[in-house]
C-alpha cells in the first residue's frame, strides 16, 4: 500500500520557519519526482515546488522563491521543504505527492499519489 506521510507542520509567528518532511513508503513504481503543493480554505490546492529525485533539479512557485527550499534524501525516500520568513498567507494545510514522470510539473493531475497533508498556520 502506497503511503505518504507528511510532518513538520504547526503554528509559528511570522517571520519564523519550520521544516516539512513527507516519507513514501509501498511505491510499486520508482518514482521520479515529488512535489508540495497547499491549500488554503476556500481555494484551490496550488503547486510550492518540485525536485527530480535524481538529479535534484528543483522547480518553485513564484511566491516561495528565496524563502522555501526543496530538497530530498532518496535513501529515505524522504522528501523535504524548508520554509523560512513565513507570512500569514502561507496558512495553509500542505501536501506532497509523488509522480513517476521525469519531468518537473506544477499541475496536480500528473502526481499519482497524495500524502494526507499536513497544517500550517503562521500568526501575524
Amino acid at each position: 500500500q502506497v503511503q505518504l506521510v507528511e510532518s513538520g507542520g504547526g503554528l509559528v509567528q511570522a517571520g519564523g520557519s519550520l521544516r516539512l518532511c513527507c516519507a513514501a513508503s509501498g511505491l510499486t513504481f520508482s518514482p521520479r519526482g515529488m512535489a508540495w503543493f497547499r491549500q488554503a480554505p476556500g481555494k484551490d490546492r496550488e503547486f510550492v515546488a518540485a525536485i527530480r529525485l535524481n538529479a535534484g533539479n528543483t522547480l518553485y512557485a513564484d511566491f516561495v522563491k528565496g524563502r522555501f527550499t526543496i530538497s530530498r534524501d532518496n535513501a529515505k525516500n524522504t522528501v523535504y521543504l524548508r520554509m523560512d520568513s513565513l507570512k500569514p498567507e502561507d496558512t495553509a494545510v500542505y501536501y506532497c505527492a509523488v509522480t513517476r514522470t521525469v519531468l518537473l510539473i506544477k499541475t496536480p493531475g500528473a502526481y499519482e499519489y497524495w500524502g494526507q497533508g499536513t497544517q500550517v498556520t503562521v500568526s501575524s
